[in-house]
């Protein structure tokens, strides 16, 4: 309950913080809500992003954060499409516990369209996951992790269609498996381009959990139905 509490209070700071979207889901896989709270801030260095997600069922039962830094300080320079990442994750609930806190270092390529309505970006860093126990018993804390992130508006920022994609390798003696894929591909109407609507920054759309090895083993799909509040 107290690290249910600590999560709470974050959750709340970043709120404080201006956070850039508040997401609610209703999981149809897991029949349970969940709450999102996003934030990216490009600065004169680079870009930071985070997330928290809180599980309730109908009291919190989970949470889950990363956080992390592109670090480019040559964004006039040709290769200002390479920047040095970082990353913390980490989590718990009420099931499992702790979940195991990773730290990530690597390299990200970025790309976008000429009016920005099109981002994306693919990230490739190793992954320190110290607590990592192998299928043989011995300890596997170096591992790897490749990421891919995207934000498509279309029809006049009528539509978004966002998300990403991870793969990474991590023992799971439980499953016998050690390589997981999970992709959660959103889609949103965004309400703000209806006449007389141009200050209420509400969309609704869905997300569907794309997962190998994640919840189970196995290849899983869980779609949820949601609403987003942008800053």
């Amino acid at each position: 309950m107290k690290k249910i509490f600590t999560i709470t209070v974050i959750l709340a700071a970043a709120i404080s913080l201006k956070a850039q979207n508040i997401q609610l889901h209703y999981d149809f896989g897991r029949e349970c809500a969940t709450t999102t709270v996003e934030m990216f801030r490009p600065d004169g260095g680079g870009s930071t992003f985070f997330f928290i997600d809180m599980d309730y069922s109908p009291k919190v039962t989970g949470a889950y954060w990363e956080i992390s830094r592109e670090l480019c300080f040559w964004q006039d320079s040709k290769v200002n499409w390479l920047s040095a990442h970082i990353e913390y994750n980490g989590g718990l609930n009420t099931a499992a516990g702790a979940f195991n806190n990773c730290w990530l270092a690597g390299a990200t390529y970025s790309g976008h369209s000429e009016d920005y309505s099109k981002t994306w970006s693919l990230t490739a860093a190793y992954k320190l996951i110290p607590r990592t126990v192998g299928l043989n018993g011995s300890r596997q804390p170096h591992n790897f992790q490749i990421t891919g992130v995207w934000n498509l508006d279309f029809f006049n920022h009528w539509l978004s269609f966002n998300g990403f994609f991870d793969f990474w390798k991590e023992a799971r003696p439980w499953q016998g498996t050690e390589f997981i894929f999970m992709s959660e591909p959103q889609l949103w109407v965004n309400l703000r381009n209806i006449k007389g609507w141009e200050k209420i920054n509400l969309s609704l759309g869905t997300e569907v959990e794309l997962s190998a090895n994640f919840v189970g083993k196995g290849f899983h799909a869980m779609p949820t139905i949601a609403a987003k509040w942008t800053f």
